[in-house]
């Protein structure tokens, strides 16, 4: 009897072993269900389940490519395929094809997110707030969005709104022995953005809205495990206090007598709910909460890596100081608002800032998903239906082919780039028509931010700076930076 119990305990581990074989035969090397020999990108799907998301989330201590990236593209090429989180992906470092991949979409692919960020940016009564809307409800969510933030009215209102509230936040950073600017600057951000969207007062708010923004970005690029204790779970969480608290801001303002009496980015959605019929209660709070996020998270860290960059390169710091206080000089009265021409004139600082975004990468990647099979033109490869593609932003603002000495600050090379250079390979705002709304509003914020620092304020690092992406930009220690008024320097 014990023989037999034996044997059959042989015979199963036998069959445990054969299928696991099987099965990973069968993930690591998939193949077209088709009989006209469609051939797959090169590459490895890593482990069942798992695929190699693993080696993606490890952190990278270095503005270079992440390793992941930068190893696949010498082993396989531009493009090739792994898998993440459970999904098999196409990775793309080539400009020719990005560029067409970004013009298609509607055509041949559709905006995705992976599981987490899926997850937790989806709708919670019905399936109206995907990533693949459609195309009316994402030209309307783009007008409205405009209409806010756009450029019109960043010239006739916010540009001195936002000078006003970055005095007051400099202002209260250089009451402080030192700042961790990361941090600070995202609390700046978005709090500015919030007061548009829907009024935010943060010395009235329930709870600290830009820390839930910044743990809820911790949990993005973590594995979609919703067990209490996990980064994903944390992130659910967070998420959803700040949503219940948009909720209950909409029911406010529908039921109040004053309905419409603020103005702002929220009170023009509930105006619109009897125009549009896609403007459920559900699909304004997701929109509220995405539009938000948004807004801050890339601006934040490019504040954070500009400090670092610039007290690393003084001749780049001094000529931009010289940009700013030239514009004080050519003023009637130095103490007057800055004026939409004034900010026109930033050619330095605006070569700053994109050389800042450059090397930011603040997103890893741009995500389309295959409508159909998708020829890969000279490779003699095909992308299969249903696939995710990532086009490798980073990949592409790292290429020598592009930026020679890629991985050094050196805002001067903007002055000479030809424009189809900077078209194909600096997209740090999406591609296609799918192009951040948000780009002119970040864009002047920076500068802006910039000018009332330059002017009025002298600033050291203390210490921090240390690169930590994974693959999302972010400091290990942070950037702490002590701030001192120019004023109270000259009176002392």
């Amino acid at each position: 009897m014990s023989t037999l119990i034996g044997i059959m305990c042989i015979v199963a581990l036998l069959a445990i072993c054969i299928s696991h074989y099987w099965i990973m035969i069968r993930w690591r090397n998939p193949k077209f269900n088709n009989k006209n020999k469609k051939i797959l990108p090169p590459g490895s799907m890593g482990w069942p389940f798992i695929g190699e998301t693993l080696h993606l989330i490890i952190p990278s201590y270095s503005l270079d490519l992440h390793p992941f990236i930068k190893t696949r593209i010498l082993r396989y090429g531009t493009i090739f395929r792994t898998s993440l989180v459970g999904r098999p992906v196409v990775i793309s470092a080539d400009p020719e094809f990005n560029n067409y991949i970004l013009l298609q979409e509607g055509k041949l692919v559709e905006l995705y997110y992976l599981d987490t960020f899926s997850n937790i940016f989806k709708q919670t009564g019905d399936d109206q707030f995907r990533p693949n809307a459609a195309g009316l409800v994402h030209k309307y969510v783009r007008s409205i969005f405009l209409s806010h933030f756009g450029a019109e009215i960043l010239k006739t209102k916010l540009l001195n709104q936002i000078e006003e509230f970055v005095e007051r936040t400099l202002f209260s950073w250089s009451n402080q022995a030192s700042v961790e600017v990361k941090r600070a600057a995202s609390e700046m951000v978005l709090n500015f953005s919030a007061k548009q969207i829907f009024s935010y007062d943060a010395e009235k708010a329930p709870f600290d809205l830009s820390e839930k923004y910044m743990k809820i970005i911790d949990g993005l690029m973590s594995f979609p495990l919703n067990v209490p204790g996990t980064a994903y779970h944390k992130c659910s969480k967070d998420k959803e206090k700040v949503t219940n608290m948009i909720r209950d801001m909409l029911k406010h303002r529908q039921n109040s007598p004053r309905k419409g009496h603020e103005g702002d980015f929220l009170d023009q959605i509930i105006s619109d709910m009897d125009k549009e019929e896609f403007l459920t209660e559900d699909f304004i709070v997701q929109l509220v909460f995405g539009v938000l996020f948004a807004t801050f998270e890339s601006v934040s860290v490019i504040v954070a890596l500009a400090f670092q960059l610039l007290s690393e390169h003084p001749s780049a710091l001094q000529e931009l100081t010289a940009e700013h206080e030239a514009i004080l000089e050519k003023r009637e009265n130095t103490n007057s608002f800055l004026t939409w021409d004034e900010y026109k004139s930033m050619t330095f600082t605006l070569q700053v800032i994109n050389e800042t975004l450059r090397l930011g990468n603040v997103a890893p990647g741009l995500l389309r998903r295959a409508l159909k099979d998708i020829p890969v033109k000279g490779k003699g490869f095909t992308i299969p239906a249903d696939w995710t593609i990532m086009v490798v932003t980073s990949a592409l603002h790292m290429s020598p082919n592009a930026f020679e000495d890629p991985l050094a600050f050196n805002p001067w090379r903007w002055k000479d780039l030809e424009q189809h250079v900077i078209t194909k390979n600096f997209t740090p705002f999406g591609g296609g028509m799918r192009q951040c709304a948000g780009a002119e509003y970040s864009r002047v914020f920076l500068s802006t931010f910039f000018h009332v620092l330059l002017t009025k304020y002298r600033w050291t690092k203390i210490k921090g700076g240390e690169i930590a992406r994974s693959p999302i930009l972010g400091f290990g220690k942070g950037i702490h930076i002590k701030f001192t008024n120019k004023h109270k320097i000259m009176v002392h």
